[in-house]
């Protein structure tokens, strides 16, 4: 019992083994395959599909600009000191109009005016906060720049301006021109990565500040201020772009940088590895949860296996499979209780031993089939006329035992000769043989000073005077 319980628990910690372990192989390998595919596939591709989009809606407005900034009449007409409103009316106008501008305008730098599509706007002034951004970028060493800005007097949204310097023959600067278009879609499109592809896209200059960004998201508006992004401004703020690696707050992120330099910005797709490996997780937890079932499952089958093929053995090895008696294995481990229980209690016990007469003949001549159902009679007619409390068992081949329990010698010679009688006058014995079959029976009670192989070797003995005696009859030794 202790053996068979032993090797299901082997077998089942193997089983569990295995399965915990191809568990956590496929989790391990799904998760790497996750994490490459996010560097090497998902985060590229992300990166080229909003560059393509910004590409769409921001590249042609910059190039629209820059056009204005070398446009031969522009400067014609700023070098002679704005001859006309007119004619910059209609310029302008015609730019926004076949672009599809927002608007377009153009500052003089000698006269200081701005002017739109719908003429003179005004004469700008460096102490109007809202002519600073001309003056900053007069100083700056930039040839062009982005502006966002919310605007009072154009439709009141948020508005991407677009400005180019113009500078004369001799390199100096003699005004400022460009667009400005509404830029609510690109807010829209970062938002739309962000929940529903999973990424954090923003656009930074080389200085690190956030210049296009989902404005309800974002609440830093510099890399510095981050300390993790600050320590690989180096790499981020790179020209020749690539993915890195970083943590925060011990989770670990994935950065694509694509420099564009159509809008000299940097493109940043970030990506939080944890959010794209929960899918991974669920399914390991699933399978492990399904390994866990399955082996659970596989236990409970080998042990209903187990136990039906053990009470199979145990009746095996205890039961004689053709007469269903008890074999000569059991009998020994039954007697040998008995016969000590006999030693302490003083109870009276009886052994009867007993052999089919003649029955080679019946094999030889009627067949082995036949030999069968002869011993498989004798076994019914003896379990009919023993008690349950005593001691029936096939010794071997067409030989028969019986313990007498609690009862005296006589007792026991009357129950043999039942026995003999019913034997000799059974109709279905008769029927498969053909004629009357009989057998020879030895009896002897157990002594105090007996031995179990003693007293087995006496009415072993009694057993054979009875067959030279002429058979058929019961000897008491």
């Amino acid at each position: 019992m202790h053996m068979k319980y032993w090797v299901v628990f082997v077998v089942v910690s193997l089983l569990l083994l295995l399965s915990v372990s191809v568990s956590f192989m496929n989790y391990f390998v799904s998760l790497e395959s996750t994490q490459k595919q996010l560097q090497n596939r998902s985060l590229p591709l992300t990166t080229d599909n909003i560059y393509t989009e910004i590409q769409k809606h921001i590249i042609e407005p910059n190039l629209v600009a820059s056009m204005m900034a070398e446009d031969t009449f522009l400067k014609e007409w700023l070098i002679h000191r704005e001859e006309s409103d007119e004619n910059i009316k209609n310029y302008l106008e015609a730019i926004k109009n076949k672009y599809g501008m927002l608007t377009a305008f153009v500052t003089s730098q000698s006269t200081q005016n701005y002017y739109s599509a719908k003429g003179f706007v005004e004469q700008m002034r460096e102490d109007n906060p809202t002519n600073k951004w001309y003056y900053e970028f007069k100083d700056s060493p930039l040839k062009h720049e982005i502006n966002l800005d919310y605007n009072e007097h154009i439709d009141n949204s948020m508005i991407m301006f677009i400005n180019h310097k113009i500078f004369d023959t001799d390199y100096h600067m003699i005004g400022a021109t460009g667009v400005g278009f509404k830029i609510s879609y690109i807010d829209e499109m970062l938002k739309k990565f962000r929940l529903e592809y999973l990424f954090n896209v923003y656009f930074i200059n080389d200085k690190g500040e956030f210049i296009l960004y989902e404005r309800d998201f974002h609440k830093i508006k510099d890399i510095n201020q981050i300390k993790e992004l600050y320590a690989q401004k180096d790499k981020i703020i790179n020209k020749t772009g690539g993915v890195i690696e970083i943590y925060k707050d011990t989770e670990k992120y994935l950065i694509n940088v694509k420099y564009i330099s159509e809008l000299d910005l940097y493109l940043i797709v970030e990506a939080k590895v944890s959010t794209f490996t929960q899918e991974v997780k669920r399914i390991f937890y699933i399978n492990l949860l399904v390994s866990l079932l399955v082996t659970l499952l596989v236990t409970l089958v080998i042990l209903k296996t187990i136990s039906v093929y053990n009470k199979k053995l145990e009746y095996m090895a205890s039961y004689d499979t053709l007469t269903n008696l008890s074999n000569r294995r059991r009998f020994n481990i039954d007697f040998k209780e008995i016969f000590l229980l006999k030693s302490r209690q003083k109870n009276q016990l009886s052994l009867l031993f007993f052999d089919i007469d003649n029955f080679k003949s019946i094999n030889d001549t009627l067949g082995h089939q036949i030999g069968d159902e002869v011993l498989k009679r004798f076994a019914q007619i003896a379990k009919l006329s023993v008690r349950q409390t005593d001691l029936l068992a096939r010794w071997g081949g067409e030989e028969f035992i019986v313990a007498f329990i609690d009862s005296s010698l006589e007792n026991s010679q009357l129950i043999s000769e039942k026995i003999r009688v019913s034997i000799e006058m059974d109709t279905e014995l008769y029927k498969l043989v053909g004629h009357s079959v009989t057998a020879s029976f030895g009896l002897t009670a157990v002594l105090e000073q007996d031995t179990i192989e003693s007293v087995i070797k006496r009415v072993d003995n009694a057993m054979y005077q009875a067959k030279k005696e002429g058979k058929n009859r019961v000897v008491v030794l």
